[in-house]
Order: structure tokens, then C-alpha cells, then sequence
């Protein structure tokens, strides 16, 4: 991957819609929030599709990556444009990944600049980081990235989802650099509904997870590579941990070049069976 590349203003591998998806974008809002918002008619949840009594089939939506799969999906559930929201048992299966992926797909199919974001939500539970998925838009007229909580637009979760405050959602490697200077309790971020997945594991794990997001890999939330399993079974030590704290400071310098230069490192690459 190159640094010319990582045009957020383009579609990548996981957010390229199919021929002849575009279409259905056409009557969406040119609002780059209402875009999002257009997605929370769209997916849900896998558990609220099982209260839905949605079979396993439809429940295995959730394993879709790619937003041009996502859309086929859901036209065969409902062959209305998408600016038209469907009923919850017509949407695609997805967690929030599908959410932010999907409109982080449709913002660059109008040419604006996004990109997803792994990491963890602080405003789901007090006091504790939840994993999350978010997206970001390219605001140019403010001249600054704008965090988006696609999933929860409208849901009283946060007072401006659409606007994320610094803090509200830390990605992986933000969590990171907090937690490894003491300012953070790692053990209090994790997954919700679990007992073990929580703690320095599950921070490193979502910051991989978002240098990958952030060179246009949009992964599913349990897919692992690189030396992810390792230390989430422990058997990774202090060189995997500096590793990561390189990671975390080159996505917060967010420089194009060294983001990509960093994604072939063979503890980061996404390997090819995990690309579309």
C-alpha cells in the first residue's frame, strides 16, 4: 500500500460498492450526517434479529464484510433505495461495525472524506471504555475530522452523537497511550456481555483493528491476525506492547506515508484470505 492510497475521498477494498449499487444511493441526503443517519434504518443488531426470530441464515449477515455484500443483502430484503428505511426484519444483520463501515461507504461514494474507527465508547457504562465502532467525516469548511456515532444517531446514548466530544469515543491506540501512562484502568475496557474479553488484550487488539480501518481495511470486529490471538491468550511481553506503542503514535500523527508504511509490518497486514 502507498501513501496515494489512503484518499479517504475513494472507496477501498471493503467500502468499493458492486456495479449498478450506486443507484440506490442517488436520493440519499447530501448532509454527510444525514448520510449516516440514513444508515441507522438499515442494520441491525444480531441480537435484536434473534428477538426478531431471524434465522441463523440471516443472522450470519453479520459476517459480511464488504459494503458492496452488505447492500446486496439488503436489496434482496427490499429492492427500495436506500434513503428509504426498512422495517427491522428487512435490515442487514451487522454490529456497529456494519454501521459505521456502511455509511463510511456511502460518504465516499459522494466523494466526501470518512473512514471507520475501532475502538471503545465511554459513554455506554460510567466509568468504562465499550467497544465501538464509529465514523468520521472530513468537514471542510471547519477544516477537522468529525466523529459520527452512526449506530446510536437519535438514541439519547450521547447528547451530540452526531459530533463526538474528545473523549466520548477513543480509538484503540488512544486508549492505549492513556492506559500504558497510568491515566487509564486497561481492566475497564472491553466487550460488553463478556467476562474475559476485557483489559490490555482487548486495547491492542481494536488498535491494530484501526490502523487497519485507518489504511481502508474495515475488519469484523473478531477477525485476528498478526499476533492478535497471541495476546489475547497472554503469550505476547514487553516487544509486542512497544510495538503497539508505535502503532498508537503513528495514528495519532495521522501521516498518510507513515500509516502505510506501517501496514506491512507482518504483526499488522491484513493477509489476503481476510481481503475481498
Amino acid at each position: 500500500m502507498t501513501a496515494d492510497a489512503l484518499d479517504y475521498s475513494r472507496p477501498g477494498p471493503h467500502t468499493r460498492l458492486a456495479a449498478g449499487q450506486s443507484a440506490l444511493l442517488e436520493r440519499l441526503p447530501d448532509d454527510p450526517v444525514e448520510i449516516c443517519a440514513a444508515v441507522t434504518g438499515l442494520v441491525i443488531q444480531p441480537s435484536d434479529g434473534a428477538r426478531l426470530g431471524l434465522p441463523e441464515a440471516r443472522i450470519a449477515e453479520k459476517d459480511i464484510r464488504p459494503a458492496a455484500g452488505l447492500v446486496a443483502a439488503l436489496a434482496a430484503l427490499d429492492a427500495a433505495p436506500l434513503h428509504h428505511p426498512r422495517s427491522p426484519e428487512q435490515r442487514v444483520v451487522g454490529t456497529c461495525r456494519h454501521f459505521a463501515t456502511l455509511a463510511c461507504a456511502f460518504l465516499r461514494a459522494r466523494g466526501v472524506p470518512a473512514r471507520a474507527h475501532c475502538g471503545f465508547g465511554t459513554y455506554f457504562s460510567e466509568g468504562r471504555g465499550l467497544d465501538h465502532w464509529i465514523t468520521e467525516y472530513w468537514h471542510t469548511a471547519e477544516a477537522r475530522w468529525v466523529r459520527v456515532d452512526t449506530e446510536h444517531l437519535g438514541s439519547g446514548y450521547v447528547e451530540h452523537p452526531e459530533d463526538l466530544a474528545p473523549g466520548e469515543f477513543l480509538t484503540g491506540g488512544e486508549a492505549w497511550v492513556r492506559c500504558r501512562a497510568g491515566l487509564l484502568d486497561p481492566g475497564l475496557f472491553g466487550v460488553a456481555g463478556t467476562e474475559h474479553a476485557w483489559g490490555p488484550h482487548e486495547i491492542s487488539g481494536n488498535a491494530v483493528r484501526d490502523l487497519a480501518a485507518l489504511c481502508k481495511h474495515e475488519m469484523l470486529p473478531w477477525d485476528e491476525w498478526g499476533r492478535m490471538t497471541e495476546a489475547y491468550e497472554g503469550r505476547t511481553g514487553p516487544g509486542y506492547d512497544r510495538r503497539i506503542d508505535l502503532l498508537a503514535a503513528t495514528c495519532a500523527a495521522d501521516e498518510p506515508a507513515a500509516l502505510a508504511r506501517l501496514f506491512t509490518d507482518p504483526h499488522f497486514a491484513v493477509p489476503p484470505h481476510l481481503t475481498p
